[in-house]
C-alpha cells in the first residue's frame, strides 16, 4: 500500500478547495458598492478567511476531535458564504453566472471537508496517530 504524507494543512485537498472559494469571494467583493463596505462585503471577507483558517487551526491541534470541530466550523462558514452570495445576487451585485460559479466552488469544498471529517472519524476510531501516513487509497476514498 502506497503511503502519502500530509506534511501541512496546505497539502489537504479540502484546504485547497476552500482557498479557491476565498480567492473567488475576494475578487467578487472588490466590485461591491461602497455602502456595503461594512455590511455584506465585510461579512463575506471574514467568512471567506474563516474557511481556510479553521482547517489550518484544526490541523495544528493534533487531536482528532478538535480537528473535526474546526472542520465543522469551516463547513458552517461555507454555508454562510453561500447565503451571502444569494444576498449579493438578490441585490444585483453579482450575476447569475457568478452565483452559480460560487455555489459550485462551495459544493466542491463542502464535499472535500466532509470527506476529511469522515477520514478523521475513522482514524480516531482505530486509535491512529494524527500524524501517521495516509494511504493513497484513503486519500482517494475520502478525497483528502
Amino acid at each position: 500500500m502506497k503511503k502519502r504524507t500530509i506534511r501541512s494543512f496546505e497539502d489537504l485537498e479540502c484546504w485547497k478547495a476552500c482557498r479557491e472559494v476565498k480567492l473567488f469571494i475576494q475578487s467578487l467583493i472588490k466590485k461591491f458598492p461602497e455602502e456595503e463596505r461594512f455590511a455584506l462585503t465585510d461579512g463575506m471577507r471574514r467568512a471567506s478567511y474563516s474557511i481556510t483558517e479553521n482547517i489550518a487551526e484544526g490541523y495544528g491541534r493534533y487531536h482528532f476531535q478538535e480537528n473535526i470541530q474546526f472542520c465543522r466550523q469551516s463547513r458552517g462558514s461555507l454555508y454562510e458564504i453561500k447565503d451571502q452570495l444569494i444576498s449579493a445576487y438578490d441585490s444585483s451585485y453579482i450575476s447569475n453566472e457568478e452565483l452559480l460559479e460560487g455555489k459550485e466552488l462551495i459544493t466542491k469544498a463542502m464535499a472535500l471537508i466532509n470527506g476529511y471529517i469522515n477520514y478523521l472519524n475513522k482514524a480516531k476510531s482505530r486509535n491512529q496517530k494524527p500524524d501517521e501516513n495516509i494511504t493513497a487509497e484513503e486519500m482517494e476514498e475520502y478525497n483528502i
